[in-house]
């Protein structure tokens, strides 16, 4: 039976101009509220209006990108490290199309944000989607990876696919896979060495850590996430913040599905593996971190300590509370995965995450906000 017109489904629901409309509106307002010198934003909404109308989307001015860029870095409800999101540097590349130009601008965010080892948070966002003209994406978690990690297995068989010759070494650099478009084959570029700043891990009181040739990178690009401001989707924006100890020593080394080092240096400390009742994992993984910290910081390379950010992240809430701002968080992602009961952040609660507040970094997988420029997605460390 046909349903009246009045309550048919599909009748009901807003056309996609009238839902760019809507979340463009709502931006352009935000923007306005938080700009000084912004004035009334009516009249840049008839324009952006005109432009939906005409073209089924709008593009948004720089200040517009870069405020944007920056807000979906405060509303990033799963990421410690949001005290510094209006530092966050914004590099407009729109007309960045082309693969090779795309990777060339990626490894030259991997130099401006390595920085000499004193990282600075960077976003580059490429071309938008258009309607019926998808653009470009990045294939990977991240700008670098490596390819003996268990989380690159896929990346890198598709690599060799395409006919990369490496990953016969341990912790050798993965290429950059750019795929112009849906249905389109990726392309694969060699990241160049100047481009990649690496830290030899050491201990502080055992010289023989060293010989478990151990070493990370100081750059954690999340390249795997679409930005979207105010109704338009950036399906390629890589964006960096700098790492928290724990994330490489305590998930990216020490998770069973990653590198899963733990029984290596507990049989290095000599630690008692017969029985989990020694606390062998929990000692072995404090020695773990405490070579991570030590080894950035003897290298001179940005990194956060797990307890520090924690007070940051609080001076964040605490800030943006006076500005009449939620702060909306995931606890048990702020929560670091070391230490967690003796950390500040620990004992109390946050406001509750809306999945649908934007501007945002959203994986393409799906419509939830999970992104943390500050340091790397949990899940993709």
């Amino acid at each position: 039976m046909q349903l009246p017109p009045s309550s048919d489904p599909a009748r009901c629901r807003p056309s996609a101009h009238e839902v760019v409309l809507t979340a463009a509106e709502v931006f352009i307002r935000q923007f306005a509220a938080e700009t000084p010198g912004a004035g009334d934003p009516r009249r840049r909404l008839a324009e952006v209006a005109a432009e939906v109308e005409r073209f089924g989307t709008y593009e948004h001015t720089p200040a517009e990108l870069a405020f944007g860029a920056r807000v979906a870095w405060r509303n990033a409800a799963r990421c410690i490290g949001r005290l510094y999101w209006n530092n966050l540097i914004v590099r407009d590349l729109r007309h960045v199309t082309h693969p090779d130009d795309i990777a060339g601008e990626c490894f030259e965010h991997l130099r401006i944000a390595t920085n000499g080892g004193r990282i600075r948070p960077v976003i580059s966002v490429f071309a938008p989607d258009r309607p019926g003209r998808p653009a470009a994406t990045l294939l990977g978690e991240q700008l670098v990876r490596y390819a003996d990690d268990p989380r690159s297995t896929r990346r890198a068989a598709l690599a060799r696919d395409l006919g990369w010759k490496g990953g016969e070494t341990p912790f050798e650099v993965l290429p950059l896979l750019v795929r112009p478009g849906p249905g389109r084959t990726p392309e694969f570029y060699e990241v160049p060495e100047d481009a990649v700043l690496e830290v030899p891990l050491t201990h502080p009181r055992h010289p023989g850590f060293a010989d478990l040739g151990l070493r990370w990178y100081s750059v954690p690009a999340v390249s795997d996430m679409s930005l979207e401001i105010g109704g338009v989707t950036y399906p390629a924006a890589p964006f960096n913040g700098w790492y928290m100890g724990t994330e490489i020593g305590s998930r990216n080394l020490a998770d069973t599905n990653r590198y899963n080092l733990l029984p290596a240096v507990a049989e290095l400390f000599g630690l008692d593996t017969r029985d989990e009742r020694t606390l062998w994992r929990d000692r072995a993984l404090v020695e773990l971190n405490l070579a991570v910290l030590h080894s950035y910081d003897r290298a001179g390379v940005s990194m956060a300590d797990h307890h520090t950010e924690s007070r940051r992240f609080l001076a964040h809430v605490d800030r943006e509370k006076r500005h009449g701002r939620p702060v909306p968080a995931d606890w048990s992602w702020i929560v670091p995965p070391l230490s967690g009961g003796a950390t500040a952040v620990f004992h109390r609660y946050y406001d509750p995450v809306d999945p649908d507040q934007r501007p945002a970094f959203v994986h393409r997988t799906t419509s939830a906000p999970k992104g943390c420029p500050y340091g790397a997605a949990r899940a993709g460390m």
